[in-house]
């Protein structure tokens, strides 16, 4: 008697179709990762983006009021070297006709903090007055009142006025 062995040739499909279908089920799992990730960077760099122009702009903001409305700021004599922004006293670093001041704990999560900057130019524009406020705002570095340090990564944004006044 003759025997006739028969080898089954489809034995070894099970086990390729088995890893096409898990290369093909991790390679859409690492695409969807990869997109989530993507737009976690995305949000967080668009929340420091706005965090830093946020302060920036209450940096530019608080020196037009006091520039503006009280008329004893950033002048040349008779000023006492403070202002009032966010309902507290800020003391100014220089004096005519330049100031330097700091404003933090500002943003989301008061980490973002401003520095601005308020040059008065009267000879220029004679008789007039040229006031420059330059304030740029960090997302991160003013945790602490009157600090504003930024460190790697962090995200500024600036911002600038020019007001040209008769007096």
């Amino acid at each position: 008697m003759i025997k006739k062995i028969f080898k089954n040739k489809s034995a070894g499909f099970v086990i390729l179709y088995a890893v096409i279908i898990s290369s093909m089920v991790l390679a859409i799992a690492l695409g969807v990762l990869d997109i989530a990730y993507k737009e976690i960077k995305f949000s967080t760099s668009a929340r420091d983006t706005n965090d830093a122009f946020f302060a920036a702009d209450t940096g530019l903001e608080c020196a037009l009021f006091n520039d503006k409305s009280t008329g004893d700021s950033f002048v040349e004599v008779g000023f006492s070297g403070e202002i009032v922004c966010r309902g507290g006293a800020i003391t100014l670093n220089g004096s005519f006709p330049e100031w330097d001041f700091i404003i933090s704990q500002l943003g989301s999560v008061g980490e973002s903090c401003a520095r601005v900057n308020v040059k008065k130019d009267t000879a220029t524009y004679a008789p007039d007055t040229a006031t420059t406020i330059t304030s740029s705002g960090y997302n991160n570095g003013g945790g602490n009142p009157g600090e504003c340090d930024s460190a790697p990564g962090t995200v500024i944004r600036e911002l600038q006025a020019f007001d040209l006044r008769h007096e």
